[in-house]
């Protein structure tokens, strides 16, 4: 990959040059139709040295707005999926402020608890259209039905899947795509359902 999200906050390159086409990767060989469904992934750094430099000078947070908005027309995207870091920066509050939908994942664990219900206030404030919760890495033994009740009910906010704490995901070691070595696994079938209820009402839209 010839560059990097870094690369265009500091002026390197264009934003969709960052962006490269993981379509035959994660999904397998498509049509080239121009109509036929991509799937693009845009990078961050990890050398080292820039990773130093971020995190030494920052960066322009207006430039990754606008980087956004410059990647949905370029590439006539119908969905831009940002990843953010635990915790609360400037960063992740802009993405929180212009996000259509946010997903929170959570852990159950007390502490993962607490730093949840901050971005959930933050998240009202900012007046995000769509919120959700996803609980991760439930292990064996818990009741996943009691358990998104109790979540459901501690946010006030719809939790779109309960998933399972998987030993195969740990193997998989991010060698390959879960959800296609796994196409019958109970972590595969919880994902889907997330995304069927993201994108679902949002696609009849488009």
């Amino acid at each position: 990959m010839a560059y990097s999200l870094n690369d265009y906050l500091w002026n390197k390159c264009r934003i969709e040059q960052a962006a490269f086409d993981v379509t035959s990767k994660c999904i397998g060989k498509i049509s080239t139709d121009s109509d036929s469904p991509k799937l693009f992934l845009i990078p961050s750094s990890l050398k080292t040295g820039e990773i130093a430099r971020i995190l030494r000078e920052g960066y322009d947070v207006a430039r990754l707005n606008d980087g956004f908005q410059e990647l949905i027309r370029q590439l006539r995207l119908d969905f831009l999926f940002i990843d953010t870091h635990p915790g609360v920066n400037e960063e992740t509050l802009l993405s929180i402020a212009i996000s259509d939908a946010l997903i929170l994942l959570v852990r159950p664990d007390q502490q993962d608890f607490q730093g949840t219900a901050v971005a959930v206030e933050l998240a009202r404030k900012l007046d995000v259209p769509e919120l959700f919760v996803v609980v991760n890495k439930v292990p064996a033994g818990m009741d996943p039905t009691v358990l998104c009740m109790q979540v459901e009910a501690m946010y006030s906010t719809e939790v779109l899947a309960v998933l399972p704490l998987s030993i195969e995901m740990a193997r998989t070691g991010s060698g390959d795509i879960f959800c296609n070595r796994y196409p019958d696994h109970p972590l595969t079938h919880g994902l889907k359902s997330v995304v069927e209820r993201l994108i679902g009402p949002m696609k009849s839209s488009i």
